[in-house]
């Protein structure tokens, strides 16, 4: 009896091992087992890593002049001022109903 409960206890040890494992070994590359019949094939080689050293190059221009910038923001801060005016206005409507019930 104990021996066949140790070999049950093992059994299920190297069956939550090789699941565990099939993440990250060729378990997970067979046909069937770990790849669905729809996924793209993978690349024969791994992708470099990006270079952590080599910065762009210096621009010659900027990438706005100081007109076009300001043009910009106060595009910006008018539609930011008229969505906070509508919600408002959308608030103050809900709430009246809401009182008027």
């Amino acid at each position: 009896m104990l021996l066949d409960r140790q070999r049950l206890m093992l059994g299920a040890l190297i069956v939550c091992a090789l699941t565990l494992a099939g993440c990250s070994s060729q378990i997970a590359d067979l046909p069937g087992v770990g790849v669905p019949s729809d996924a793209p094939p993978r690349p024969k080689e791994a992708g470099a890593y990006l270079p952590v050293n080599d910065l762009p190059a210096n621009r010659d221009e900027q990438a706005l002049d100081p007109k076009e910038r300001a043009r910009i923001q106060a595009e910006l801060t008018a539609a930011r001022d008229r969505q906070a005016a509508a919600a408002q206005t959308k608030d103050t409507a809900a709430s009246a109903n809401a009182s008027a019930k």
